[in-house]
């Protein structure tokens, strides 16, 4: 997926698939506002940037190496 344009929007399944997580689970994030991750509405759908689930993940992410440790 890394060739994706991050503006391309991904259905909730697919989100789900990226994020590994059940679909249900992304619609309970939304409806509870447990993650301030972003959803495109269009009409009844919920779309989701790639870009924007790019960003979700990275800020969840710990013990990230550090840039200086990795030049070595």
């Amino acid at each position: 997926m890394s060739n994706i344009d991050k503006e391309h929007l991904l259905t909730r399944k697919e989100a789900a698939d990226f994020l590994g997580i059940r679909s249900n689970t992304l619609a309970l994030w939304k409806s509870t506002k447990r993650y301030n991750l972003p959803v495109v509405k269009m009409g009844r759908l919920a779309k989701y940037r790639y870009g924007d689930l790019l960003e979700f993940v990275e800020r969840r992410t710990v013990n990230k190496p550090d840039a200086e440790n990795i030049r070595g």
